[in-house]
């Protein structure tokens, strides 16, 4: 159900005011569809700042079901939702947040033969996941419908984000190594807060049309220092995903 006009104005005019974003950059929101792959740290924030600036559709896709290991990180999750699936979850916790906005659960598994057809009809995916295998399945779909993806990795303290468009930028796999950690990560929840927020912002500037996003850069963040680095990165033409194929 849609709220009326002036609740609509008074729920987003703390960011009407924004340069360039304004009532067009709000409409322009509510006409869009973000996928957001995997409800876990990222997700959950990510998830959390789109349902509130607006988004007009989300599609929020994950199989696991909430483990106790979870709650330090993924914020829309309580202990008794422990054993429940988390794009259900995640759904209840967003519509309560935005009821005017469509947000709709996806409990799949992303591959090379679902990633495409579960991101059908989005104007831009949000990568939240942290198994390299299923990230370039959907980077892989990436490339193929033409749809961006905003890339997203946590680990400790560090954070990366970029914003991947080929051919005008490069894919992950122009820059991504496709040997996996020798362990799973440790992930405090500020850092998969911090950089799921990142992730939206990234999301925001694009359908909204305001501001530049890291097309063809790497945001590298080292919490404990602090620093914040921005670094160049390219296209590999010998990429497997997106560099001319060979004759």
């Amino acid at each position: 159900m849609q709220a009326p006009k002036d609740q609509f104005d008074q729920r987003y005019v703390r960011q009407l005011g924004v340069p360039g974003w304004g009532a067009e950059g709000q409409r322009r929101l509510a006409a869009s569809h973000v996928f957001i792959a995997g409800v876990g740290g990222l997700g959950c924030a990510a998830s959390v700042h789109l349902a509130a600036a607006g988004v007009g559709k989300l599609t929020v896709c994950d199989a696991d079901r909430v483990e106790l290991s979870n709650l330090n990180r993924q914020v829309l999750y309580t202990p008794q939702d422990i054993g429940h699936e988390k794009a259900l979850v995640a759904v209840e916790r967003l519509r309560a947040l935005n009821p005017s906005i469509e947000i709709a659960p996806v409990v799949a598994e992303i591959d090379e033969r679902t990633a495409c057809d579960l991101v059908r009809g989005a104007d831009v995916i949000l990568d939240c996941l942290d198994n390299l295998l299923t990230r370039f399945a959907l980077n892989r779909c990436s490339v193929a419908t033409g749809i961006p993806m905003v890339y997203a990795a946590v680990s400790e303290f560090t954070g990366h984000v970029s914003f991947l468009h080929p051919p005008a930028t490069p894919c992950l796999e122009c820059f991504v190594s496709r040997t996996p950690p020798p362990v799973e990560p440790a992930i405090p929840g500020c850092t998969a807060g911090l950089v799921g927020a990142l992730e939206a912002m990234e999301a925001i500037k694009f359908l909204t049309g305001i501001g530049e996003n890291l097309a063809g850069r790497l945001l590298v963040i080292e919490g404990l220092e602090p620093r914040f680095d921005v670094v160049g990165i390219a296209r590999d033409p010998g990429c497997p995903a997106c560099g001319q194929p060979r004759r």
